[in-house]
Protein backbone atom coordinates (compact mmCIF):
# COMPACT_ATOMS: atom_id res chain seq x y z
CA UNK A 1 0.00 0.00 0.00
CA UNK A 2 1.59 3.20 -1.13
CA UNK A 3 1.13 5.83 2.03
CA UNK A 4 1.66 9.11 -0.13
CA UNK A 5 -1.30 11.21 0.85
CA UNK A 6 -2.95 8.19 3.30
CA UNK A 7 -3.44 8.97 7.18
CA UNK A 8 -1.44 6.78 10.00
CA UNK A 9 -1.80 6.49 13.73
CA UNK A 10 1.03 6.11 15.79
CA UNK A 11 1.09 5.24 19.69
CA UNK A 12 3.44 5.53 21.94
CA UNK A 13 4.42 8.44 18.81
CA UNK A 14 6.39 10.57 21.23
CA UNK A 15 9.72 8.54 21.72
CA UNK A 16 11.57 5.57 20.96
CA UNK A 17 10.36 3.61 18.01
CA UNK A 18 6.96 5.45 18.15
CA UNK A 19 8.75 8.57 16.97
CA UNK A 20 10.80 6.76 14.19
CA UNK A 21 7.77 5.20 12.63
CA UNK A 22 6.49 9.01 12.88
CA UNK A 23 8.98 10.50 11.19
CA UNK A 24 9.20 7.51 8.60
CA UNK A 25 5.41 7.84 7.59
CA UNK A 26 5.95 11.71 7.21
CA UNK A 27 8.68 11.11 5.41
CA UNK A 28 6.98 9.13 2.87
CA UNK A 29 4.16 11.72 2.40
CA UNK A 30 1.56 11.01 5.12
CA UNK A 31 -0.40 12.97 7.46
CA UNK A 32 0.09 11.33 10.76
CA UNK A 33 -1.41 11.07 14.25
CA UNK A 34 0.83 10.42 17.14
CA UNK A 35 -0.94 9.33 20.43
CA UNK A 36 1.19 9.78 23.76
CA UNK A 37 0.49 10.64 26.92
CA UNK A 38 3.76 12.51 27.18
CA UNK A 39 2.45 15.99 26.12
CA UNK A 40 5.40 17.87 25.98
CA UNK A 41 7.48 15.50 23.45
CA UNK A 42 4.32 14.82 21.53
CA UNK A 43 3.23 18.40 20.69
CA UNK A 44 7.35 19.22 20.31
CA UNK A 45 7.75 16.75 18.01
CA UNK A 46 4.42 18.29 15.77
CA UNK A 47 6.40 21.17 15.81
CA UNK A 48 9.22 19.75 14.27
CA UNK A 49 7.56 17.95 11.69
CA UNK A 50 5.15 20.62 10.33
CA UNK A 51 1.15 20.28 9.23
CA UNK A 52 1.57 16.67 8.36
CA UNK A 53 1.90 15.90 11.98
CA UNK A 54 -0.51 16.27 14.73
CA UNK A 55 -0.14 15.12 18.40
CA UNK A 56 -3.23 13.34 20.60
CA UNK A 57 -2.46 13.36 24.54
CA UNK A 58 -4.20 10.03 25.61
CA UNK A 59 -3.61 6.81 26.99
CA UNK A 60 -4.45 3.68 24.83
CA UNK A 61 -6.46 1.65 27.42
CA UNK A 62 -8.96 4.59 26.63
CA UNK A 63 -11.73 4.27 24.22
CA UNK A 64 -12.04 7.88 24.05
CA UNK A 65 -8.58 8.95 23.82
CA UNK A 66 -7.63 6.59 20.40
CA UNK A 67 -11.42 7.67 18.88
CA UNK A 68 -9.77 11.33 19.17
CA UNK A 69 -6.76 10.45 17.64
CA UNK A 70 -8.67 8.01 14.98
CA UNK A 71 -10.86 11.29 14.44
CA UNK A 72 -7.64 13.37 14.14
CA UNK A 73 -6.37 10.94 11.36
CA UNK A 74 -9.45 11.35 9.23
CA UNK A 75 -9.60 14.74 9.01
CA UNK A 76 -6.00 14.91 7.36
CA UNK A 77 -6.90 11.57 4.93
CA UNK A 78 -8.28 7.98 5.12
CA UNK A 79 -6.71 6.09 7.86
CA UNK A 80 -4.69 3.43 6.10
CA UNK A 81 -2.19 3.14 8.89
CA UNK A 82 -2.25 1.90 12.50
CA UNK A 83 0.71 0.88 14.59
CA UNK A 84 1.31 0.31 17.99
CA UNK A 85 4.24 1.25 19.75
CA UNK A 86 3.27 2.37 23.48
CA UNK A 87 3.62 0.26 26.27
CA UNK A 88 5.53 -0.43 29.59
CA UNK A 89 7.50 -2.75 31.27
CA UNK A 90 7.89 -4.00 35.14
CA UNK A 91 10.71 -6.72 36.74
CA UNK A 92 9.37 -9.14 39.30
CA UNK A 93 9.62 -12.26 39.84
CA UNK A 94 6.63 -14.68 40.38
CA UNK A 95 8.35 -14.94 43.82
CA UNK A 96 10.49 -12.22 44.82
CA UNK A 97 13.51 -12.16 46.56
CA UNK A 98 12.38 -11.64 49.90
CA UNK A 99 10.05 -14.29 49.67
CA UNK A 100 6.43 -12.16 48.61
CA UNK A 101 4.62 -13.20 45.78
CA UNK A 102 4.74 -10.59 42.28
CA UNK A 103 2.25 -7.83 42.74
CA UNK A 104 -0.73 -8.23 41.18
CA UNK A 105 -2.24 -5.58 40.54
CA UNK A 106 1.31 -4.57 38.76
CA UNK A 107 0.83 -7.80 36.48
CA UNK A 108 -2.67 -6.42 35.76
CA UNK A 109 -1.48 -2.96 35.11
CA UNK A 110 1.37 -4.62 32.54
CA UNK A 111 -1.50 -6.52 30.54
CA UNK A 112 -3.91 -3.92 30.38
CA UNK A 113 -1.59 -1.24 28.55
CA UNK A 114 0.62 -3.42 26.47
CA UNK A 115 -2.17 -6.09 25.49
CA UNK A 116 -5.66 -4.38 26.37
CA UNK A 117 -4.46 -1.26 25.09
CA UNK A 118 -2.56 -3.17 21.81
CA UNK A 119 -6.46 -4.75 21.22
CA UNK A 120 -8.27 -1.22 21.89
CA UNK A 121 -6.14 0.12 19.61
CA UNK A 122 -6.37 -2.50 16.42
CA UNK A 123 -10.27 -2.98 17.15
CA UNK A 124 -11.04 0.91 16.91
CA UNK A 125 -8.75 1.70 13.87
CA UNK A 126 -9.74 -1.70 11.93
CA UNK A 127 -13.32 -0.59 12.16
CA UNK A 128 -12.70 2.71 11.02
CA UNK A 129 -10.21 1.09 8.04
CA UNK A 130 -13.38 -1.04 7.24
CA UNK A 131 -15.23 2.00 6.29
CA UNK A 132 -12.33 3.18 3.38
CA UNK A 133 -12.63 2.66 -0.49
CA UNK A 134 -10.14 -0.30 -0.84
CA UNK A 135 -6.80 0.30 -2.65
CA UNK A 136 -5.52 -2.66 -4.95
CA UNK A 137 -7.93 -4.21 -2.92
CA UNK A 138 -6.83 -3.57 0.58
CA UNK A 139 -8.16 -0.93 3.10
CA UNK A 140 -5.46 -0.76 5.53
CA UNK A 141 -2.74 -2.55 8.10
CA UNK A 142 -2.36 -2.92 11.48
CA UNK A 143 0.97 -3.06 12.96
CA UNK A 144 1.28 -4.31 16.63
CA UNK A 145 4.72 -4.50 18.75
CA UNK A 146 5.59 -7.63 20.90
CA UNK A 147 8.98 -8.37 21.87
CA UNK A 148 11.57 -10.93 21.93
CA UNK A 149 10.57 -11.57 25.09
CA UNK A 150 7.44 -13.29 24.22
CA UNK A 151 9.66 -16.03 23.13
CA UNK A 152 12.59 -15.59 25.59
CA UNK A 153 11.50 -14.22 28.64
CA UNK A 154 14.05 -13.97 31.08
CA UNK A 155 14.23 -13.95 34.96
CA UNK A 156 11.49 -11.02 36.30
CA UNK A 157 9.54 -10.54 33.11
CA UNK A 158 6.67 -12.80 33.41
CA UNK A 159 4.18 -9.92 33.39
CA UNK A 160 6.03 -8.50 30.43
CA UNK A 161 6.49 -11.38 28.64
CA UNK A 162 3.23 -12.56 29.22
CA UNK A 163 1.75 -9.39 28.03
CA UNK A 164 4.14 -9.55 24.82
CA UNK A 165 3.13 -13.31 24.17
CA UNK A 166 -0.58 -12.30 23.97
CA UNK A 167 0.18 -9.20 20.99
CA UNK A 168 2.03 -12.55 19.32
CA UNK A 169 -1.21 -14.81 19.65
CA UNK A 170 -3.74 -12.13 18.44
CA UNK A 171 -1.87 -11.73 15.27
CA UNK A 172 -3.25 -14.49 13.12
CA UNK A 173 -6.90 -14.60 14.31
CA UNK A 174 -7.33 -11.19 13.87
CA UNK A 175 -5.42 -11.03 10.52
CA UNK A 176 -8.43 -14.00 10.04
CA UNK A 177 -11.26 -12.07 11.17
CA UNK A 178 -10.57 -8.77 8.97
CA UNK A 179 -9.15 -10.85 5.75
CA UNK A 180 -12.87 -10.17 4.15
CA UNK A 181 -12.62 -6.38 5.02
CA UNK A 182 -8.86 -5.86 3.27
CA UNK A 183 -7.16 -5.02 6.36
CA UNK A 184 -3.81 -6.96 7.58
CA UNK A 185 -2.39 -7.32 10.65
CA UNK A 186 1.24 -8.24 11.28
CA UNK A 187 3.39 -8.03 13.99
CA UNK A 188 7.16 -6.88 14.94
CA UNK A 189 9.17 -8.34 17.76
CA UNK A 190 11.94 -6.27 18.45
CA UNK A 191 15.12 -7.09 20.28
CA UNK A 192 17.39 -4.45 21.97
CA UNK A 193 16.86 -1.11 20.78
CA UNK A 194 18.30 2.48 21.68
CA UNK A 195 15.49 3.79 23.05
CA UNK A 196 14.15 5.85 26.19
CA UNK A 197 13.63 2.71 28.38
CA UNK A 198 17.49 1.98 28.12
CA UNK A 199 18.26 5.74 27.52
CA UNK A 200 19.66 6.20 31.24
CA UNK A 201 22.52 3.08 31.08
CA UNK A 202 25.63 4.38 30.85
CA UNK A 203 27.45 3.75 27.75
CA UNK A 204 29.47 1.51 28.48
CA UNK A 205 26.42 -0.84 29.88
CA UNK A 206 24.72 -0.11 26.18
CA UNK A 207 28.16 -1.49 24.87
CA UNK A 208 27.69 -4.81 26.76
CA UNK A 209 24.30 -5.39 26.20
CA UNK A 210 25.17 -4.94 22.28
CA UNK A 211 27.69 -7.16 21.98
CA UNK A 212 25.77 -10.42 23.13
CA UNK A 213 23.86 -9.54 20.06
CA UNK A 214 25.04 -12.15 17.23
CA UNK A 215 25.13 -9.56 13.92
CA UNK A 216 25.45 -6.68 13.78
CA UNK A 217 26.48 -6.39 17.71
CA UNK A 218 24.87 -3.66 18.63
CA UNK A 219 22.00 -1.85 20.14
CA UNK A 220 19.28 -1.56 16.90
CA UNK A 221 18.36 1.64 16.06
CA UNK A 222 14.59 2.69 16.32
CA UNK A 223 14.55 4.16 12.56
CA UNK A 224 15.51 0.24 11.49
CA UNK A 225 12.22 -0.65 13.13
CA UNK A 226 10.45 2.52 11.29
CA UNK A 227 11.78 0.96 8.48
CA UNK A 228 10.35 -2.61 8.38
CA UNK A 229 7.09 -1.13 9.13
CA UNK A 230 7.39 0.76 6.01
CA UNK A 231 8.19 -2.41 3.96
CA UNK A 232 5.22 -4.07 5.90
CA UNK A 233 2.59 -1.14 4.81
CA UNK A 234 3.84 -1.66 1.48
CA UNK A 235 4.51 -4.88 1.00
CA UNK A 236 0.63 -6.39 0.67
CA UNK A 237 1.39 -10.15 0.64
CA UNK A 238 2.54 -9.79 4.36
CA UNK A 239 -0.52 -10.80 7.09
CA UNK A 240 -0.66 -12.47 9.99
CA UNK A 241 3.31 -13.04 10.78
CA UNK A 242 5.44 -12.11 13.71
CA UNK A 243 8.88 -10.63 12.55
CA UNK A 244 11.50 -10.82 15.07
CA UNK A 245 13.73 -7.83 14.49
CA UNK A 246 16.68 -8.73 16.91
CA UNK A 247 20.04 -9.12 15.03
CA UNK A 248 19.92 -12.94 15.57
CA UNK A 249 19.78 -12.36 19.31
CA UNK A 250 17.95 -15.43 21.98
CA UNK A 251 17.68 -14.07 25.24
CA UNK A 252 19.31 -16.03 28.21
CA UNK A 253 17.43 -17.07 31.52
CA UNK A 254 19.31 -13.98 32.94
Amino acid sequence: MNIEGQAALVTGGASGLGEACVRAFAERGAAVVALDRDAARGEALAAELGRSVRFVAADVTDPDGVGRAIAAAQSLGALRAAVSCAGIGIAQRVVQRDGGPHDLAAFRRIIEVNLIGTFNVMRLCAAAMAGNEPVDGERGVVVNTASIAAFDGQIGQVAYAASKGGVVGMTLPAARDLAKLGVRVMTIAPGLFDTPLLGGLPADVKTQLGAVIPYPSRLGHPREYAALVAHIVDNAYLNGEVIRCDGALRMPPR
